[in-house]
């Protein structure tokens, strides 16, 4: 250091300045423990023309103008000195010599100040120097500590204190130093002014955690009870060091919740949160806190805390965790297929934490997965079976959400086993239930009409669609001798499949179709019986009556059937061609289909012209009946 190693140089001045002038050199201040003393050095000069016999000094305090009264603390011609000086002062040099070396004793408080010389050479040559010297009563020693002391960087921490009393020479000791290093004493040193110090110096290298140690600095005197004290704080500049923050942070959505980031550092750091590289919040603090509210999954992830100074910087993370349900899956992949084809279909979503995923069917699950964000459903060759709705369905212990899809498979048509044909009254309904994808085109084949019914003619045939099933509904009126064979046809751009529709309760069709024609029939023999009974008691009536016994015609048989004269009656080959042609036709009555099965009336009576009506319905019920 510079204050303890340069040589002093007063005196060498003095000694390179004597040119005759009027001129004093002393230290500019000077300064002493309180009750020891001080010895204050001093030189002057006078021009050498002036040759004096007797040279006289006097030292002032405070003031250089005697016109002032100054307080006078040395006078060698009178020795008379100011009461706050007596017995304190004394000169140390010879005047003579030029030498106006003062000391003064006892020190006290009051004695500091400034003190000036005055050399009285006799007559008018008076003169007052205005160079002159401030003391400075000190009761405390003076650590020298470095303007900056940096964290492991090595320092040099000094205890100096005056040392200008030549009869009491100061002792110094180190205290609070344990830890630091071994202090090094290096003695009695001469200032630059001509003052002389005692110093001691401490090397180490502070850490952070020496950062406001106190460390101080004792000194005695020999042979006294003085015993003085100094003490200095280390300001250790370091970089910062984030000692608070928060450890991994679970929080549910919507909820509040506070990061907390502290760092030591000297000077005091910019603390600064950060989040992908955006800064949130910063203030130059101690500690500084980030405040989130109504937390979304948006905020999920990772926050960075910065601390920084002009000595370096600290930065840490904290992972912020926002649990929530998931959110309702998304669904991708092969939706439409063909039978056969391989089917893939990947469901996913997103939550905190990871989800069980499950896609189910009608209920059945087909696949599913435990903390995952994914799940692939694949269907290596798909059927027909595999068509419909589907559903996958993510859920945590915060919630459930689900999303439905549906795989569509194209394939050829499959007429289903509950198509058939059956009896309805005096109808007859052929149902053909078909499964296809896409929608089928469907009719009905009479083989033996060579009649074929499609679902286009609406009049006829009635078609429903539930889903992939397609059901057609023929209808047939009139009544049949035998079932009808009936042919369902369904095509789509993948095939065509028929099957000839079975008929369910045959016997039960024919035996309905009896039972009216054999109810005419007893009916007509009935009243045949009656009329014969009541034309057999008129005949004998007329036998035994006289009036009708002489009568020309012969007995007649009346009926509700009449024969107009001159129609020729028909035969059995004209009627059976009529029932033929009316089994081709169609009748008008919509959506029913008539073949021409004759229907029966039973509230007329047939009226033919060659028949009573016992042999008309005898026939009737005959050929029905084959």
């Amino acid at each position: 250091m510079r204050y303890l190693t340069a040589l002093p140089l007063f005196w060498i001045m003095i000694a390179a300045s004597r040119g005759g002038q009027w001129g004093a050199w002393m230290p500019s201040s000077i300064s002493a423990f309180e009750r020891t003393c001080v010895s204050i050095p001093c030189r002057f000069d006078f021009p050498d023309e002036l040759r004096p016999a007797v040279v006289h000094g006097v030292w002032y305090f405070n003031s250089p103008y005697p016109k002032n009264y100054p307080p006078v603390v040395f006078k060698s011609r009178t020795h008379v000195v100011h009461e706050s000086f007596q017995g304190r002062s004394r000169l140390l040099g010879d005047l003579g010599l030029r030498n106006c070396t003062v000391q003064l004793t006892n020190l006290s408080p009051e004695l500091g100040g400034k003190y000036y010389f005055r050399a009285d050479l006799g007559g008018y040559n008076q003169y007052t120097f205005s160079e002159h010297s401030t003391l400075d009563i000190i009761n405390t020693p003076s650590i020298v500590v470095p303007p900056e002391v940096v964290a492991g960087t090595e320092v040099e921490i000094g205890c100096m204190v005056p040392d200008n009393c030549p009869e009491l020479h100061p002792t110094l000791s180190w205290l609070g130093h344990e830890g630091l290093g071994a202090p090094a004493v290096l003695g009695r040193m001469r200032e630059d002014g001509g003052t002389w110090v005692q110093a001691s110096l401490l090397h180490f290298v502070p850490t952070r955690e020496a950062n406001g140690h106190r460390l101080g600095c004792q000194v005695t005197f020999p042979n006294t009870t003085f015993q003085y004290e100094g003490y200095a704080s280390l300001d250790v500049k370091y970089p910062p060091l984030i000692v608070e923050m928060n450890t991994s942070v679970e929080a549910i959505e919507g909820s509040q919740v506070t990061l907390l980031c502290g760092a030591d550092s000297n000077p005091m750091s910019l603390l600064t949160w950060m989040r992908d590289g955006a800064v949130l919040r910063e203030a130059v603090a101690r500690s500084l806190a980030l405040e989130l509210e109504d937390l979304t999954p948006e905020e999920d992830g990772i926050y960075a805390c910065l601390a920084e100074n002009a000595y370096g910087q600290d930065n840490h993370t904290v992972g912020l965790s926002v649990m929530y349900a998931p959110w309702k899956p998304s669904v991708n992949g092969t939706m439409v297929a063909v039978e056969g084809e391989a089917v893939s279909i990947l469901c996913s979503t997103q939550s905190n934490p990871d989800p069980i995923l499950t896609i189910f069917k009608e209920k059945q699950i087909l696949a599913t997965v435990i903390y995952e964000s994914q799940l692939l459903l694949e269907l290596p060759a798909v059927t027909a079976e595999d068509d419909g709705e589907y559903w996958c369905v993510a859920e945590n212990q915060y919630g459930q959400r689900a999303s439905v899809f549906n795989i569509s498979v194209e394939f050829t048509p499959v007429i289903l086993l509950e198509s058939h044909c059956a009896a309805v009254r005096d109808t007859v309904q052929c149902v053909c239930v078909v499964k296809s994808n896409p929608e089928p085109a469907v009719a009905f084949e009479l083989p033996a009409r060579n009649v074929t019914v499609n679902e286009t003619e609406r009049e006829f045939v009635y078609s429903e669609r539930t889903g992939l099933v397609l059901t057609s509904i023929l209808t047939l009126r009139g009544q049949v001798q035998a079932p009808p064979r009936v042919v369902c046809s369904a095509r789509n751009l993948y095939g065509t499949k028929s099957l000839e529709l079975p008929f369910q309760g045959a016997n039960r069709l024919m035996w309905a179709k009896i039972g009216p024609v054999g109810a005419v029939v007893a009916f007509a023999i009935l009243i045949a019986i009656v009329c014969y009974i009541t034309q057999t008691r008129r005949k004998k009536n007329t036998t035994e009556s006289p009036s009708f016994a002489g009568g020309e015609n012969p007995p007649v048989l009346f009926s509700s059937d009449f024969r107009i004269p001159g129609v020729p009656e028909k035969s059995e080959s004209e009627r059976r061609l009529g029932s033929e042609r009316r089994l081709l036709g169609l009748r008008a009555e919509p959506p029913e289909l008539d073949l021409g099965y004759s229907h029966v009336d039973l509230g007329k009576r047939p009226t033919k012209d060659s028949y009573t009506l016992t042999e008309e319905l005898a026939e009737y019920a005959e050929i029905r009946v084959k």
